[in-house]
């Protein structure tokens, strides 16, 4: 794929997709709810495809049409053993909270990825699963996972790594675990998985004590299933933002877009820099906060974010890195480790790119620096992804601005984002 500069701005209202993470629960949680659920605007990526592929494949009967999803579930022991192993593709979140999932079920099973989801440390979720008599194996901290069906039993956790993904594997195991068990977050992450379990009739106590949250959920009560009208994708919309944001003559609208305050980090971050957005509309919409975004081209100025930030938008922080080349004076952020074991290296690759399109930058520690520019010469137009489909988004951003960038396995983009070249040249892009 190339992303080429443009000249008259992005323009219009965007088409952003359904929220990934809620779709992905969206399929789960119902799955082994007792009821019908008929759920609207889901995102039919290749990750949340891979999710409602494996429940399929558990016996869960589920009906697609061009417009919902529909699932019929029967409870938190209805799965059925699969014939095959588990392919779950590129997708992280579908692994962690599989794992957690099927630790508590009757049948074993075996979870298998891709060559980039294979890299990525599974030692976090199944480590803190054995405390709850879970028993997973996996192959030297990596997929694929062996998991022994187990009966679960309570115990309490005290969550060292900050991973919505982890929390919700542990939450999954849980509510089919006898007694209660507790879970500390010491850096509150993204809800949803506890939002909806709420909204399903999980029996689950949430509270903040001292900057720490702590949930308490007691095992062994059947879920009531409800319908999901998914909201619109914060972190797909980011790109889209950051190209109203730093090209000249941009103005766009972003409809029902999720405004969840566990990982707004990105428009909090993006406000700290001038950006001019203005939210209007806002609403919730099962237990989900949900807005209205205007966006125009903004003179942004750099800025310092702690590790806080990190909590909040750590899949934001490629694009962000984007707006931060072409602001005013150069910006800090701090506390980046989990951008290491996302889908990629993402800290070396924003790194590798920024610099072959002649942005100076430095990572110390687990910081990044960059220090912007008024004018940019390329040294290097070929774009590095090692098939992460934000790396490929968020230079494809830049190539708008600098192009041309020739950006590598842009058919990773169809994980989150199918539409997004299409959507972008709709709105005044030149990507070809």
């Amino acid at each position: 794929m190339i992303s080429n500069p443009i000249s008259n701005g992005i323009v219009g209202e965007v088409n952003i997709p359904g929220d990934k993470s809620i779709s992905h629960r969206s399929i789960i949680i119902p799955s082994i709810s007792n009821g019908i659920c008929e759920i609207t605007n889901i995102l039919k990526s290749d990750d949340v495809m891979h999710t409602l592929n494996a429940f399929r494949k558990m016996g869960v009967k589920i009906e697609e049409n061009d417009k919902k999803i529909i699932i019929y579930g029967h409870g938190l022991n209805s799965l059925k053993k699969p014939e095959e192993d588990l392919y779950l593709g590129n997708s992280g979140t579908s692994a962690r909270l599989l794992t957690g999932l099927l630790s508590s079920q009757k049948f074993d099973s075996i979870l298998t990825g891709d060559k980039s989801l294979s890299k990525r440390p599974m030692e976090r979720i199944s480590e803190p699963l054995k405390k709850l008599n879970g028993k997973i194996e996996t192959s030297n901290g990596t997929m694929p996972l062996f998991i022994k069906g187990s009966n679960l039993i309570a115990n309490n956790i005290d969550l060292k790594i900050p991973s919505a993904q982890i929390k919700s594997g542990i939450l999954l195991a849980s509510l089919n675990a006898t007694g209660q068990t507790k879970i500390i977050e010491n850096k509150i992450t993204r809800d949803h998985t506890e939002t909806m379990l709420k909204s399903f009739g999980a029996n689950i106590d949430i509270q903040i004590v001292e900057n720490k949250k702590q949930l308490k959920i007691t095992g062994q009560k059947e879920l009531v299933s409800k319908n999901i009208n998914v909201p619109n994708d914060l972190s797909s919309s980011a790109f889209f933002i950051v190209s109203a944001l730093i090209n000249k003559n941009s103005h766009i609208k972003l409809k029902n877009i999720n405004n969840n305050p566990t990982r707004n980090g990105i428009v909090l971050a993006l406000k700290k820099m001038g950006a001019k957005l203005v939210f209007s509309n806002e609403r919730e919409n099962n237990n989900e906060k949900i807005c209205d975004i205007e966006v125009a081209s903004s003179d942004l100025h750099g800025c310092e974010l702690g590790p806080e930030f990190a909590d909040l938008m750590i899949d934001e922080y490629p694009i962000l890195s984007i707006a931060a080349s072409f602001a005013s004076s150069p910006s800090i952020f701090r506390g980046l480790k989990e951008l290491r074991v996302k889908e990629s290296d993402r800290l070396k690759l924003i790194l590798t790119n920024l610099t072959n399109c002649g942005v100076k930058c430095k990572n110390e520690n687990d910081d990044l620096i960059i220090y912007p520019s008024d004018k940019y010469h390329i040294k290097k137009n070929i774009i590095q992804t090692d098939f992460d489909h934000r790396i490929a988004m968020a230079f494809a951003v830049m190539g708008t601005k600098i192009g041309p960038l020739s950006i590598n396995d842009s058919e990773s983009i169809s994980t989150s984002f199918p539409n997004f070249k299409n959507e972008i040249n709709r709105l005044g892009g030149n990507i070809s």
